[in-house]
């Protein structure tokens, strides 16, 4: 497992007012490749995008999968299957025409597990980080491998130090 400190030297912070703009244009990005049968939700942080794209492009089928790489701000060396896909979303003819739907890929880990689940299925992320981002069929922001993202799920309002501090 590598920590946070060894990973990651850049923060970068996405307001929920961003993360708005930055789904809605992922939304515009997929209007041309539906019509879409529905959204697979990479939990937990492909929720909040997965339900603001559904909205854009209506779409009432949402099903949601659960893997965690992440333990805090590190990457396990293993990946955990939490709560699989319904039987319906994988049948033989489900694949093609789904979206998954998740907020990053960072190293790619668990786009790969997904993407064995639902071979045929577009999978598309607000940001995407150069290890995972040949795993992605659609993504509107890349950002370096060695940033951390601050979701707005995982901030609250608090004194941030500038880049350079005052002498």
């Amino acid at each position: 497992m590598s920590s946070a400190d060894d990973t990651y030297r850049k923060m970068f912070t996405v307001s929920w007012q961003e993360l708005h703009r930055d789904c809605k244009a992922l939304a515009w990005k997929l209007v041309a490749g539906g019509p879409w049968r529905g959204i697979v939700a990479v939990t937990r942080g492909g929720l909040i995008p997965a339900g603001i794209i559904a909205r854009e492009l209506e779409l009432r089928v949402i099903d949601t999968v659960s893997i965690a790489t992440y333990q805090g701000q590190q990457i396990g060396d293993t990946s955990n299957i939490l709560k699989p896909l319904a039987a319906s979303t994988v049948d033989a003819n489900s694949g093609p025409r789904w979206l998954i739907i998740d907020d990053l890929v960072d190293t790619g880990a668990t786009a790969k597990i997904v993407r064995a689940m639902l071979p045929g299925a577009h999978l598309a992320t607000v940001y995407a980080k150069p290890a995972g981002k040949p795993m992605v069929d659609t993504y509107v922001t890349e950002v370096s491998q060695d940033t951390w993202i601050m979701f707005p799920w995982d901030t609250e309002p608090q004194f941030v130090r500038p880049i350079v501090a005052p002498r």
